[in-house]
């Protein structure tokens, strides 16, 4: 295969995604929110965590208690957001239909050391505004037991926690948990979902508008047509990723380990688009490429997010500095299976490069 037949095609392929004025104007978009991404976080984490909206009330709010006496009971008598009654459950449930109480906890009789576990059955309104304040009041005292309650099965742990260091200027817990958790993840690897369907687009379009017969009269052959079009779309990944890092840390949201991330979704990003590439040569058109391509997706990412060591997960370590060096050893194994990938898919490819040499002289002849 030529390598400089393969960086001609690339070339075309970029210059021709430069003159799409749609995929220029989603990546400016893109750009554009990430430029005011730090406006964009405080809406996004206000939906994320409804804490955001707790301190506005400083009421207090009448909570019907049923079931068994428990440490609960005591935290929740000692908060300074509920006045606790205790009473039977079906008439706690029927003041709070009336609105006579603003929400009802039913405890079971289960010991706190028990081997099952504790299950707390909480009843508030349903789509009240008023509701969505206690239960973010609540969820603080149910933190409180929890960890009394850990605390009593502590033995119980097989593995230790990793822990998690939450530097003081990350602007809150559940912010941090966030941005860092959530948010980054999404967005370095967004690009990659992009390019990943992006070369079903520029292979079967070639069959579609009948150019491949055109492209085959040149030097270039099958293998580096598409080897090509696989480097156009997979420079994007990395550029545009370390974009969105760029303009975050420009936000002051630094992420840590910039460069391994970068490398982790590059080789990510292949096998990705590496499986668009395998969907477009074997359907051959736009519509059943991109639907079997999109259930193989979806089927792969569940089976990947079913590992400890999941891209989301890791990038979420590398982002906050809380891996060591195993991470290269997680990159090389996807580097190998991106390079098994890529034979199979150019093994593949020279296979329909020769069936349709073949049909080409034939019909010559």
């Amino acid at each position: 295969m030529n390598l400089r037949h393969v960086t001609l095609i690339a070339r075309k392929e970029l210059r021709g995604l430069a003159n799409e004025r749609t995929i220029v104007f989603a990546v400016l978009l893109q750009l554009f929110i990430a430029m005011f991404s730090s406006f964009l976080m405080v809406g996004l984490a206000t939906l994320y965590d409804p804490d955001a909206v707790a301190g506005f009330s400083g009421t207090r709010y009448a909570v019907g208690y049923t079931g068994t006496d428990s440490v609960l009971r005591e935290l929740l008598e000692e908060s300074r957001d509920f006045r606790v009654y205790p009473m039977d459950l079906s008439t706690a449930v029927a003041a709070l239909k009336e609105r006579k109480l603003n929400a009802v906890i039913w405890v079971p009789a289960t010991p706190p050391d028990a081997v099952e576990p504790v299950k707390i059955t909480l009843y508030t309104i349903q789509n009240d505004i008023q509701a969505t304040v206690v239960n973010v009041k609540i969820k603080d005292v149910l933190l409180d037991y929890e960890e009394q309650l850990r605390d009593l099965r502590t033995d119980r742990l097989t593995m230790e926690p990793v822990a998690v260091a939450i530097p003081p200027s990350a602007g809150g817990e559940n912010f941090y948990e966030f941005v860092f958790g959530l948010l980054i993840p999404l967005l370095v690897f967004m690009p990659a979902i992009i390019s990943a369907a992006l070369i079903i687009d520029l292979i079967t379009e070639e069959y579609q508008h009948g150019t491949l017969e055109t492209l085959m009269a040149t030097p270039v052959t099958f293998g580096a047509m598409l080897w090509g079009k696989i480097a156009a779309c997979l420079v994007l990944v990395p550029v545009q990723a370390a974009a969105w890092l760029l303009l975050l840390a420009a936000n002051g949201i630094v992420v840590q380990n910039a460069v391994p991330i970068l490398l982790h979704v590059t080789a990510g990003s292949l096998i990705l688009i590496l499986i668009g590439a395998f969907c477009a040569l074997h359907y051959r058109e736009r519509t059943s490429a991109q639907f079997i391509f999109s259930t193989g997706i979806v089927v792969v990412i569940l089976l990947v997010l079913a590992l400890p060591a999941n891209p989301l997960n890791l990038i979420v370590r590398l982002a906050i500095g809380a891996i060591g060096a195993e991470h290269w050893i997680i990159l090389a194994a996807t580097a190998a299976a991106a390079v098994l990938l890529a034979s199979l898919t150019h093994a593949y490819a020279d296979r329909v490069g020769g069936m349709r040499n073949n049909r080409i002289l034939q019909d010559q002849r």
